[in-house]
């Protein structure tokens, strides 16, 4: 039985092939949009093809399992498959990818887990420096204005959203330049960018030896802030929305020589002042069908064989 085995290798080559391509790409500042959705197609087929692979390898290694798998299959499928001739690997292999998959889900409760208590504590923090006046109910405002001398802005999700705004900020930043600013971070919040976000942390810190995984959190991290710099800058202008990024961030070094936690802030702040050609609507079409179409790739090929015996 030769299809988990080369599932298994689809997706290794997935794996390896597809972020090489995608960073040879010119086109991913151009259109973030559509690179998120491409980096989302390719970690999607890499994980269906391990999930394919250990369902068929366990069908392979129990009558229990293949009971459940072919039970509505004619024969023909059945035999297609040539279940019974696989090897002691069969079993050893779905109970490793099983494994896998359980610890993908427990990286993935644990980093929801962890979300959620960093979103209390600075709830928390906030009803200590902003507390509620009398009369005013918890989670009836969406914009909280902080004290502070440092200017900042952030979106805080959750089951009653919050935008928080500190008073440097609307002291620095004026008119268009602050709306530009809430606009940035309502189209995370629209995106729900925290999500993604969430998932691919999950991957790479629960399989760091993956270079896939660790790349596509890296491309997350880069890819949402261009995405939201281009929603504030449609509405705004995109001069406006670098002069919002550099007033938000002139004080903290960010484009000083030395590299900062915001080292991606002096890029973002050219690629708008220096705006790259957008892609023509028929190629961004064509690029997001080509990369809905990586996923489709492993189903083909768990399904090649009964296909064939049907056909």
């Amino acid at each position: 039985m030769m299809v988990p085995a080369a599932l298994l290798l689809l997706g290794a080559l997935t794996a390896v092939a597809a972020p090489r391509l995608l960073a040879r790409a010119d086109w991913q500042d151009r259109e973030p949009v559509v690179a998120l959705w491409a980096w989302q197609c390719v970690v999607a087929a890499v994980l269906l093809c391990c999930a394919l692979s250990m369902t068929l390898s366990a069908a392979a290694a129990w009558q229990a399992v293949r009971g459940q798998v072919f039970a509505p299959a004619p024969t023909a499928v059945v035999e297609a498959y040539a279940l019974g001739a696989a090897g002691p690997w069969a079993a050893a292999t779905a109970v490793a990818l099983a494994c896998g998959g359980a610890w993908s889900a427990a990286m993935l409760v644990r980093e929801v887990l962890r979300a959620r208590a960093r979103r209390r504590l600075r709830r928390a923090e906030l009803l200590v420096r902003a507390p509620l006046l009398p009369g005013e109910q918890p989670g009836e405002g969406r914009l909280v204005v902080l004290e502070g001398e440092r200017p900042d802005a952030w979106w805080l999700p959750g089951t009653a959203p919050r935008l928080v705004v500190t008073t440097a900020a609307l002291r620095r930043l004026k008119g268009r330049q602050l709306d530009a600013l809430l606009a940035h971070e309502e189209g995370h919040a629209q995106a729900r960018h925290d999500w993604l976000l969430h998932c691919s942390s999950a991957l790479a810190e629960g399989f760091p030896q993956v270079p896939v995984f660790a790349a596509f959190r890296d491309q997350m991290h880069r890819l949402v802030e261009l995405a939201a710099d281009d929603v504030a800058s449609r509405r705004f202008g995109r001069l406006t929305t670098a002069l919002a990024l550099v007033g938000l961030n002139e004080d903290r070094g960010t484009f000083g020589p030395c590299p900062t936690p915001h080292a991606q802030v002096p890029q973002r702040v050219h690629r708008l002042l220096t705006p790259p050609d957008r892609l023509t609507a028929a190629r961004r079409l064509g690029l997001t069908a080509t990369a809905a179409l990586v996923p489709v790739i492993p189903v083909l090929v768990a399904f090649g064989p009964g296909l064939r015996a049907l056909g």
